[in-house]
């Protein structure tokens, strides 16, 4: 593969960006227009897509996968890797989103040790295992809290809580992620691992509260799941036969994640859109510098982490494949845009093979 694109092979017409509701430097390229400025000056129009489920919408979802960016969880992604999709990770950010477990006021725990018998919701399997979200991360959110305490999935009781099959991406969907809140609040479950803004807002709206604030812990390890890290793909296509696009969205992303570095203001009302939540738990949940960290980066410690993540995934069968992250990852594009952006040649950071 030669990571230029072959003189047979012409631009697209159109370019597609997943809409995800999670904090993304892309996300943030798109809502600022860098996007739709970048890629319209050679006519490619940009359009976002909602996810539902591994399906796309558009009359040719085969083609449009071709031409797709998705910024978004892993759980997802590494799925469709294990099923054999020809996508690529070009990408990983980082961005702690308040993880927690959450209980009733009159529940006492003080430290992960006291979670031992307790009851924890755990959402259904949705349509197919690879689409079991709220599942997946509600499991490992609840073994890493337990690992803190030393303990492990027999210490506790797990209570499924029904799942819808297929889950939207809108205000209300994300609120379904969440239902085992509902039944903490009544009683029927002692404690819920939640994650991100929509699911602060209604445990603040129930009046619960935090046992296990994750993102307190030193070690990152305990904060490995489905958004962290979060990989940017795309399909093998584009980068065979579209490099310059893939480099040139890349760019946009930088720029964006450099741009909320310094207007976190503006960030928060951008990330309140994206989130499908509202500023007070967009600030209740991105704490701080998060502005600073929305950059995509190949580092050795990011892709171990999507490696445990990779790992856990197939020990509790969400993926129907090992998937060898090494093999998945394509640093050529993001060394091209870091390159560009110093100032250096592209043709000194793009090698000729893969």
């Amino acid at each position: 593969m030669s990571g230029r694109a072959t003189p047979a092979q012409h631009d697209p017409d159109c370019i597609w960006l997943t809409r995800c509701p999670v904090p993304a430097a892309s996300g943030v390229a798109w809502a600022l227009g860098w996007m739709t400025e970048e890629f319209g000056r050679d006519g490619i129009t940009t359009k976002r897509v909602r996810e539902a489920g591994l399906n796309l919408v558009a009359p040719d979802p085969e083609r449009q996968a071709q031409y797709l960016f998705r910024e978004g969880g892993n759980i997802q992604a590494l799925a469709a890797r294990a099923l054999g999709a020809p996508t690529r990770v070009i990408g990983l950010t980082w961005i702690d989103e308040r993880q927690a477990i959450m209980v009733r006021p009159d529940t006492r725990v003080l430290e992960p040790a006291d979670l031992k018998g307790l009851r924890f919701a755990l959402p259904g399997f949705a349509r197919t295992r690879g689409e079991s979200i709220a599942r997946g991360m509600a499991l490992h959110g609840i073994k890493s809290a337990l690992a803190l305490g030393r303990l492990d999935l027999e210490d506790v009781r797990l209570v499924d809580v029904p799942a819808p099959p297929v889950e939207q991406p809108s205000a209300q969907g994300m609120r379904r992620l969440w239902l085992g809140l509902e039944w903490l609040a009544a009683g029927r479950v002692d404690a819920v691992y939640v994650k991100g803004a929509a699911a602060a807002e209604t445990a603040a709206r129930l009046g619960l509260s935090v046992a296990i604030d994750l993102d307190a812990y030193p070690s990152r390890l305990a904060r490995v799941n489905n958004g962290t890290p979060r990989p940017i793909t795309v399909h093998e296509h584009m980068i065979e036969h579209h490099f310059d696009l893939v480099v040139r969205f890349l760019e946009q992303t930088l720029r964006a994640a450099d741009w909320a570095s310094t207007n976190l203001a503006e960030l928060k009302h951008i990330l309140a859109h994206e989130t499908l939540a509202g500023v007070a738990a967009v600030e209740a949940t991105y704490r701080g510098d998060f502005h600073r960290s929305l950059h995509p980066d190949l580092s050795a410690d990011r892709v171990e982490m999507l490696r445990s993540q990779a790992n856990f995934l197939w020990l509790h069968g969400f993926l129907d494949a090992r998937v060898d992250v090494g093999q998945w990852i394509d640093t050529r594009p993001l060394d091209a845009a870091l390159g560009r952006r110093a100032g250096i040649r592209p043709e000194s950071v793009v090698s000729s093979d893969s």
